[in-house]
């Protein structure tokens, strides 16, 4: 096919324990997906029913490695926000929750970065979140690991670390809505595709970070993340 300008490169994620990639299609995020971080956000966990945003293509970053991501700007309260992200192979529409887990290419551990400051205000002005949340180099993620060599991930610990102090700390058991009933609800809105990522929601303890600190984020079981505050 020609096109009028050349396209953009594609995005795309190591895989542990292969040389081929995982192109990154679209990223779907989980809002306040537990409960403790919905309550810190001053929102009841209880009422609300799962609801998505998304970040663009170019947010993921491959943090297979240590990697170093921007400050971004007008911002002055960027934050963490440790995920497990869970990378669809196999697309479809009106999935059923049993069988939704079919679908899942594999896990990874991410953060979902954020101004805080411009989702906030975004937030109590009744507008989009995209400023603080859907922007380049926002969504650092670890190796995916496939559910062909590893299973499928329902529980475990999830924490992040800043500077080696603890920030967050939680399980993924711990999810309002599963891994599975995500998948479910999504594709009654909107028909999953091969390659989208969907990030499933930060427990309690977001924080800013500063340039020069430096984040670890882990999910037992999978790869960690190391990921620098570029100065």
């Amino acid at each position: 096919m020609n096109y009028a300008i050349a396209p953009a490169a594609v995005t795309s994620l190591a895989v542990a324990g292969i040389t081929e990639r995982f192109p990154v299609n679209r990223i779907f995020c989980v809002g306040r997906n537990y409960a403790a971080h919905a309550r810190e956000m001053g929102k009841d966990p209880d009422r609300d029913p799962p609801f998505f945003f998304m970040k663009p293509a170019n947010a993921a970053v491959d943090a297979s490695s240590p990697v170093t991501v921007p400050y971004p700007p007008k911002t002055a309260n960027f934050h963490h926000e440790i995920e497990l992200v869970v990378a669809i192979g196999t697309g479809g529409k009106d999935i059923a929750v049993e069988d939704a887990l079919n679908h899942v290419y594999g896990y990874a551990t991410g953060l979902d970065m954020t101004r805080r400051d411009l989702q906030l205000d975004a937030r109590d002005k009744g507008r989009p979140w995209e400023f603080g949340k859907s922007f380049a180099q926002s969504a650092p993620v670890g190796a995916i690991s496939r559910v062909a060599d590893g299973g499928h991930v329902g529980e475990g610990a999830i924490a992040v670390t800043v500077n080696g102090g603890a920030r967050q700390s939680s399980d993924v058991a711990k999810l309002i809505w599963s891994v599975s009933e995500c998948i479910a609800y999504l594709s009654e809105y909107e028909t999953l595709e091969p390659g989208d990522l969907i990030m499933t929601g930060t427990p309690e303890g977001v924080n800013a970070v500063l340039p020069g600190d430096v984040m670890q984020g882990d999910i037992a079981g999978l790869a960690g993340i190391t990921v620098t505050v570029a100065r």
